[in-house]
C-alpha cells in the first residue's frame, strides 16, 4: 500500500502523454506559421461540411521533428512552407504568368525541400 502513492504520479504523468497533441516540431515553426493554419481545406459535396488539414495534422503525417532547430520530415529533409497563390474571384490579366512562376518556383523547392503549399483559400470555399 506504501508504494501507491508514488505509483499515482508516475501514471498520471504518462497519461497526460496520451491526450496531447505532438508538439515536438513546434519550436521549428517559422514565426509567420502556426501550428494551427490552414494548409488545405475542401468543401465535401454530399455534407456542405469544409474539411480543413492544419499544418499540425500535415507535420505529423509527415513524422516531422526539430533538428538542429531546422523542421525536417521522417527522411531528414527539410521541410518549407509555401504559400500559394491563384484565389482570385476575378484574375489580374497577367495571371497566367503568376501562375507559371509559382510553379517554376515549386519546381526548385522540391528538389531541396519537402514542400508544404499553403491553400490561399483556408475557407475552402470555390471563389466565382
Amino acid at each position: 500500500m506504501q508504494k501507491l502513492p508514488a505509483f499515482c504520479p508516475s501514471v498520471f504523468f504518462c497519461l497526460s502523454f496520451l491526450n496531447t497533441t505532438p508538439t515536438h516540431f513546434r519550436a521549428c515553426l517559422p514565426a509567420d506559421i502556426k501550428a494551427t493554419d490552414i494548409v488545405s481545406a475542401q468543401r465535401v459535396r454530399s455534407t456542405g461540411v469544409v474539411k480543413s488539414i492544419t499544418v499540425e495534422d500535415k507535420l505529423t503525417e509527415l513524422r516531422a521533428r526539430c533538428k538542429k532547430g531546422k523542421l525536417v520530415d521522417a527522411s531528414g529533409k527539410e521541410i518549407y512552407f509555401f504559400r500559394m497563390t491563384g484565389c482570385w474571384g476575378n484574375p489580374p490579366p497577367d495571371y497566367q504568368e503568376i501562375l507559371e512562376r509559382q510553379n517554376e518556383e515549386l519546381k526548385k523547392l522540391r528538389k531541396r525541400y519537402t514542400v508544404i503549399e499553403m491553400t490561399c483559400n483556408p475557407e475552402g470555399v470555390q471563389i466565382h
